[in-house]
């Protein structure tokens, strides 16, 4: 009842539910359940499926599953498939799914690391077991503890919806290793240069000593070398 029911001016729209796409006018839009995406307007080429999806007036090219309630996602035909060449895929604390970029064309204010990856020497990695709600097999896990992090360094902790400290930024966590690790493997071939420059120093000196007692050698009286022989 009332599906596409403002829709007047809107083409290639479809909707099943009560309500859904009520205040529609755009176009491509699929809505599936009760009052699903009902206050869109104008948004066009959405997918939403679930009761009262959450709603932006609006919006458009977007995928939207289910409402605030839902508290769990399963998706089969994924778990043991592998993907060569994809990115990691994360979730902020509204749900939102995307990839990590790092190409200039989304970053602003690039510049070195330098000693802010120190904070990381800080950190102490811990051995956990999830709750057995979480995990009935309580399978032993290797990581961080995310309020021990956010003391460190907030900008390495994930919040979720309300705002509380919910994961560790494992992505930045290693990008500051491989900083730290450069840094001292910088130190190291310096190292490794000093030590270079120094045993040619030792062997030209050597080199030096053992030309100047040959020249001291040759240069006593025949006599003294005879008796140094004896």
């Amino acid at each position: 009842m009332a599906a596409l029911g403002s829709n007047t001016t809107g083409f290639s729209n479809t909707a099943i539910g009560a309500r859904a796409l009520l205040s529609a006018t755009g176009n491509y839009n699929v809505a599936l359940g009760d009052s699903a995406r009902e206050s869109l307007t104008t948004g066009g080429n959405n997918i939403d499926i679930g009761y009262n999806v959450f709603d932006v007036k609006g919006e458009s090219n977007t995928i939207r599953i289910g409402n605030t309630d839902i508290r769990a996602t399963y998706i089969s035909g994924t778990s043991g498939q592998t993907v060569v060449g994809g990115a990691a895929v994360f979730v902020d604390s509204s749900g939102k799914l995307g990839t990590m970029s790092a190409s200039t064309r989304f970053s602003d204010e690039i510049k070195p690391m330098d000693r802010a990856s120190e904070a990381i020497l800080t950190l102490k990695p811990v051995t956990f077991r999830y709750k057995q709600e979480i995990d009935p097999r309580s399978i032993r896990q290797f990581g961080l503890i995310a309020e021990e992090v956010e003391k460190v360094d907030p900008d390495l902790v994930g919040r979720d919806e309300k705002g509380k400290v919910y994961s560790v930024r494992y992505d930045a966590v290693n990008a500051m290793l491989l900083n730290e690790f450069l840094k001292e493997h910088g130190k190291v071939e310096k190292l490794e240069k000093s030590v270079a420059r120094q045993q040619k120093q030792i062997e030209t000196l050597t080199a030096g000593l053992q030309k100047v007692s040959a020249e001291l050698e040759a240069s006593k009286p025949a006599s003294q070398v005879v008796n140094n022989n004896q």
